[in-house]
């Protein structure tokens, strides 16, 4: 009896060993939702990680798709799987949406298959958790912000607030945004969407950029969350016939969004703070990159002025 139990540990030892070679360190952590925090993911080749979110994800972007896999599906609709897909070393993004507006963008990192094993642990599983200041009441995932349905808001559609709770300077605009009945709309050749710019004002030497998301097609659309975009074209001393242009994302400090899932007729409204350089080249143009989730490669571009109409100050 004895023999028939020693048997089998004697086999499956080895084929451990065998397979994993060196031993790895395994991270599984817990983290806050953040919308301008960047999280790492330490990956390995024949090692795949998870991530877990909330609440229902719509939409998972990857920077590198020849470098690392994410696989998402309705089946498990909290979770990201995500690996490398070659042993050498390699570095990408990573943007995950939820339904109520949350985003969280990571930083893959993979050390490559090293013979004597990765200085750094590995993420086995990073599992996200509720900010309860970002558009979020409970743990449940509620979001605070009202969902608008048709394309004239409703009068009297703000957000209510507890009478012990101030609003905050980003809650009044995205409340003033939501509030318009009849915004100016522009369509898009190509796109489900059309969209509409609100109130441009400058913090200090911050800009904050409000403005809305109409679907009128009559497809449900996915959007995700605004980018900042400051693009221009080299200047050389010597005429060439093609021209190099420059395109950089500039840091967002903060966002609202009140859905990123615009059904038949829906609307989104939205807020975005974001770093104004204090000068740019003559050539340089700024622009507000929005995007349907199925054609983040051809994004909308819709032109700011550098210097905003408003200047007030933060409350």
């Amino acid at each position: 009896m004895k023999l028939r139990w020693l048997i089998p540990i004697a086999v499956l030892m080895p084929l451990r060993l065998g397979a994993t070679g060196p031993a790895v360190s395994a991270r599984v952590a817990t983290i806050t939702i953040n919308p301008n925090q960047v999280t790492t993911l330490h990956l390995r080749p024949e090692f795949e990680s998870t991530i877990r979110m909330p609440e229902e994800i719509t939409s998972v972007i990857l920077g590198s798709p020849g470098s690392f896999k994410a696989e998402h599906n309705e089946g498990e609709p909290q979770y990201v799987y995500v690996k490398p897909i070659t042993k050498d070393p390699v570095q990408s993004n990573l943007l995950i949406a939820t339904k109520s507006g949350q985003h969280v963008t990571l930083e893959l990192i993979s050390d490559g298959a090293s013979p004597t094993g990765a200085t750094q642990p590995i993420d086995f599983l990073i599992e996200y958790r509720v900010s309860r200041s970002f558009l979020v009441a409970s743990d449940a995932a509620v979001p605070t912000m009202p969902k608008v349905n048709e394309k004239d808001a409703p009068s009297g559609g703000s957000p209510s607030h507890p009478s012990s709770a101030v609003p905050s300077a980003l809650d009044q605009e995205f409340e003033q945004q939501a509030k318009l009945n009849t915004p100016k709309w522009t369509k898009w050749d190509g796109k489900q969407i059309e969209t509409s710019i609100g109130d441009i004002r400058q913090w200090d030497n911050e800009t904050v950029v409000s403005y809305s998301v109409y679907n009128s097609s009559d497809q449900p659309v996915e959007i995700v969350a605004p980018q900042i975009q400051i693009t221009g074209r080299k200047t050389e001393k010597k005429k060439k016939k093609n021209k190099g242009v420059l395109s950089d994302q500039l840091e967002i400090r903060d966002y609202r969004l009140s859905v990123t899932r615009l059904e038949p007729g829906g609307r989104a409204d939205g807020v975005v703070v974001f770093d104004r350089p204090n000068f740019k080249q003559s050539t340089e143009k700024l622009f507000l990159q929005l995007a349907q989730a199925d054609q983040v490669d051809h994004p909308i571009l819709i032109g700011l002025p550098f210097t905003p109409p408003i200047a007030t100050e933060r409350q």
